[in-house]
């Protein structure tokens, strides 16, 4: 009969135990493994993104810089001549258009979106918010398509009848329909923008006896100026890069925009009508790149301007 004292001895673990524990990862192990694997993959998909992106600067702007072999700086940006048939290629026109439709459009939908914000966010009872906050998301995941399809069939033949013009695309067609589009954008961002205005600042701007009206336009808004400003230019971005619903009410004909209801183009319009039926190695398919590079180039600038703004911004506190 053993001892006791042989019997509380531990006994030595068996070859497969051994095995087990050497190959065996613990837990310290396994999530620093795990942590690693995740850090290349987004290192990667990061990676990956922004080799895409330069890929598509690199191909639009060498391609766009063709235009310049055949075509002088102060002839593109400067002359109101699009005739690509006989060799002309002013694209002044487009841009002053584009820069016209992006402004009315803005004017139109700045009053209406931001007032919403306001509204939801400092006078509408719980309810309201509840409800209108769910209908603008929905409205922003709408494709533009189906606000072309709308000012084709209901809103042009309104301003036809209402101006007793005998066409009702144009400018001002192409801005109601810009500004449908980019109100929920504004309008839920700047919500957001004054929603984040700390309470301490109503508080004490009523607490020293100011109206809803005075604190909404000395307080909250100076405070959520930064925010509603992005909002405007997130606006912006899109009202300059939207193609369909523009190509569909704007009247797609290349001549600068004399009046509201005539029938003109903008940028990405050009774009859109004249890419498919022009040879990849011709003068007129640089022009159509140079244009896009010039949208991507505005994209680029009020991205980076809202960033700043960001940065300038800060948290408020």
């Amino acid at each position: 009969m053993s001892s006791p004292i042989h019997q509380s001895l531990p006994q030595e673990p068996t070859i497969p135990q051994k095995l087990s524990r050497k190959f065996r990862f613990d837990r310290y192990a396994r999530v620093h493994l795990t942590n690693k694997m995740f850090r290349y993959y987004f290192l990667f998909s990061i990676m990956a993104l922004c080799f895409v992106l330069g890929l598509v600067i690199f191909f639009i702007g060498r391609t766009a810089l063709l235009t310049f072999q055949h075509v002088s700086i102060a002839d593109f940006f400067f002359y109101f001549d699009w005739t690509p048939e006989e060799g002309r290629f002013g694209a002044a026109l487009f841009i002053i258009n584009t820069l016209s439709l992006t402004f009315l459009t803005l004017l139109i939908a700045v009053p209406v979106s931001v007032g919403m914000a306001i509204l939801i966010a400092e006078i509408a009872p719980h309810w309201f918010k509840s409800f209108m906050r769910p209908v603008l998301d929905l409205l922003v995941g709408i494709p533009s398509i189906v606000y072309g399809y709308l000012g084709l069939t209901v809103l042009i033949p309104f301003l036809r009848e209402l101006s007793g013009e005998n066409l009702g695309d144009g400018l001002l067609a192409a801005a109601l329909v810009l500004a449908l589009m980019v109100l929920p954008t504004i309008s839920r961002i700047s919500d957001e923008a004054i929603s984040s205005v700390p309470n301490k600042y109503r508080d004490a701007a009523y607490a020293m006896g100011s109206t809803r009206l005075q604190v909404i336009n000395r307080v909250i808004l100076p405070a959520a100026n930064r925010g509603v400003i992005s909002a405007i230019i997130m606006g912006m971005t899109r009202a300059i890069g939207e193609t369909m619903a523009v190509v569909m009410v704007i009247g797609n004909t290349a001549q600068l925009a004399k009046s509201l209801f005539s029938p003109t183009s903008v940028l990405t319009s050009n774009i859109v009508m004249q890419i498919s039926n022009v040879d990849f190695d011709s003068t007129w398919n640089y022009a159509l790149h140079m244009m896009a590079f010039l949208l991507l180039l505005i994209s680029f600038s009020l991205i980076l301007l809202i960033r700043f703004l960001g940065k300038k911004g800060g948290d408020v506190r």
